[in-house]
């Protein structure tokens, strides 16, 4: 987890999230435009439905043959020039950056958004090094300055406002700049300029890497990511060992459920393949290039019941959808993936002793699962996760006692009639004239604040039918 993620627990940050006016604005106008973009690529798309079933083909098939396409993506990329990394954990991914940038012995480091690098917290570790590392990618700058982490996975300061930016570039230029676009934008290229050319070592992810060549795509709308691979004398690539390709013909698939999944967009402005280093009649481009394939608990989920949440393509569509982040936004989940990606994938990847409510922080509208671009069934894995942590006995010992004696009650017709009498009994003093609960004791009285919840009915179903239903009466 980013160290510039908060430790505060689950309930506060969400509290914090809630009572931020702006970010929940911002969140909903944000949701509101990437959907209309997405749906309105649907239409255009007329197929839509094939095209999911095409990409959730090709990611299961990889995943499933995953040891396979590795080897071959290792193969072709040596063969190009390049050295790749297996890298087990965090750990082994930072030993192997550290080492490089000791080799070089590199003063600074210029980096292209990278959710992995996120996850080892690669930033704090070169910073402790006495070395700068800049992120390229303008959200990823502005929550950088803001000593946060990114709030979505494909725009990192959707939470920020212009005047928030302003103070952030003011306080980085020492001189106070306008809130204009225009302004703020301009100091963002002036500076990034310089430490494009400064940088000894440029760090980007990997949005897919082809087996069938050792080629690494990355995609972006800014043009950074070309200048973070290109001006900088070593390259690193940081990749989650399930973003493979098997083919060019698999990626134009994926690229094309991608773009549109996020954005709306036919294509970026920016589709980037590295094949290797620099070549002799290169124009340009680094003289080493550095794959490193990251485990980092991946290799635990494959082969399990969770195995297709690796299909994921990280477009953030189940992000934009979700009625949850809608309200909280991404900080609140406290992990580097937010939304319902991130409640099934933390947990999976780091255990729940940390992040057993993220499988709750969902309404389980499904509304996820219908959006994912590879058919990931999110809203069923929350369920199962939910069931993992019942099972394990994690959820507090008040609310195991009371299922277990609904469910008795549940098995025993006289006991469930008696409970549904109490029920009517104890509700009668919290029941208003319209006949609806306005409060409630014990752990339903925070649930009842925002919730108006209907009187059980004067007689029930049963009681009825026995008086009156057989023999035919109103």
């Amino acid at each position: 987890m980013s160290s510039h993620q908060s430790k505060a627990p689950f309930p506060q940050r969400v509290d914090k999230a809630l009572e931020d006016s702006f970010l929940r604005e911002a969140v909903r106008k944000t949701q509101n435009k990437l959907r209309t973009g997405k749906a309105t690529a649907e239409t255009e798309m007329e197929n839509w439905e094939d095209w999911r079933l095409r990409a959730e083909e090709i990611r299961r098939h990889t995943v499933e043959n995953l040891d396979y396409y590795l080897d071959q993506f290792t193969i072709h990329v040596e063969q190009a020039g390049g050295q790749v990394h297996f890298a087990d954990t965090s750990g082994d991914v930072l030993d192997v950056i550290t080492g490089v940038i000791r080799e070089k012995e590199a003063k600074s480091i210029i980096k292209s958004k990278s959710m992995v690098s996120e996850e080892v917290d690669l930033n704090r570790v070169v910073e402790e090094m006495g070395l700068e590392a800049v992120e390229s990618d303008l959200g990823e700058y502005i929550v950088q300055l803001a000593e946060e982490a990114p709030s979505h996975i494909i725009i990192p300061a959707i939470h920020k406002s212009r005047k928030q930016v302003a103070e952030l570039f003011s306080r980085e230029a020492g001189e106070e700049l306008p809130e204009e676009t225009a302004a703020l934008t301009r100091f963002a290229r002036e500076r990034m300029r310089q430490k494009f050319l400064e940088a000894d070592i440029g760090v980007t992810g990997c949005n897919f890497g082809v087996a069938e060549s050792g080629s690494v795509v990355l995609v972006s709308n800014e043009g950074n990511a070309r200048l973070t691979t290109t001006l900088p004398k070593t390259h690193i690539v940081v990749m989650g060992m399930e973003r493979i390709a098997p083919r060019w013909t698999d990626l134009d698939v994926l690229l094309t459920m991608l773009t549109r999944s996020a954005t709306g967009q036919k294509i970026t402005s920016y589709v980037t393949a590295i094949t290797g280093p620099r070549r002799e009649y290169d124009a340009d481009g680094p003289e080493e290039l550095h794959v490193i394939v990251v485990d980092n608990g991946r290799s635990d989920i494959l082969g399990g019941e969770y195995q297709d949440v690796l299909h994921c393509i990280r477009c953030g569509a189940c992000i934009n959808v979700c009625p949850v982040y809608r309200q909280i936004g991404g900080h609140a989940y406290g992990g580097v993936y937010p939304g319902p990606i991130g409640a099934v994938l933390t947990p999976l990847l780091e255990g729940f002793d940390e992040w057993e409510e993220l499988p709750y922080a969902s309404s389980l509208c499904g509304a996820c699962t219908d959006a994912c671009p590879v058919r990931i069934p999110l809203h069923e894995y929350l369920l199962d996760l939910r069931a993992d942590e019942v099972e394990e006995k994690r959820t507090p010992w008040a609310e195991r006692l009371a299922f277990k004696g609904f469910g008795l009650a549940t098995e025993n017709p006289a006991l469930f009639s008696a409970g549904a009498k109490g029920g009517r009994l104890a509700a009668g003093p919290f029941t208003d004239e319209e006949g609806m609960v306005k409060k409630g004791l014990g752990p339903l009285a925070e649930w009842m604040e925002t919730r108006d919840f209907p009187a059980p009915a004067r007689h029930s179903f049963r009681e009825w039918w026995k008086k009156e239903g057989r023999e035919g009466g109103d």
